[in-house]
């Protein structure tokens, strides 16, 4: 993982009651958390459940029912139901999303309305994130 950065309304401080959570997920390869696999990870073994049903990462998570896919350009939107009716948004994209010459003028957008870096070990986010604040 490359880095996850909290974007919109709860980056901001500004959540009400009905408002999703945003995360950018940025990794070196998206595939595996843009797929709902159906087979194990040979190099995972134990992420079976005991009925010998693929879990993958998002029931990791506890993220529950997948609504929505959409690609937004560099990044694929995962939307995830939770039981008490919260959705949290997941931008799964590649390090390039973070580009800063130049911010893609959607990029540009989401962080400038307000991000707070959750993991960034490469400092590729706290550097865009300087690019996009006025």
């Amino acid at each position: 993982m490359v880095g996850l950065l909290l974007v919109g309304s709860y980056a901001r401080g500004a959540a009400r009651p009905d408002s999703d959570v945003d995360i950018v997920l940025l990794t070196a390869d998206p595939a595996p958390y843009l797929t709902d696999a159906t087979e194990p990870d040979a190099a995972q073994p134990d992420a079976f459940e005991s009925e010998g049903t693929w879990t993958g990462w998002a029931d990791e998570l506890g993220l529950g029912r997948l609504v929505r896919t959409r690609a937004w350009g560099p990044i694929t939107e995962r939307r995830y139901t939770l039981v008490p009716g919260l959705e949290v948004e997941f931008g799964i994209g590649g390090p390039g999303w973070a580009r800063t010459d130049p911010v893609d003028p959607g990029t540009r957008r989401v962080v400038a309305e307000g991000a707070r870096t959750l993991y960034d070990p490469r400092r590729v986010l706290a550097e865009l994130v300087r690019h996009c604040r006025p």
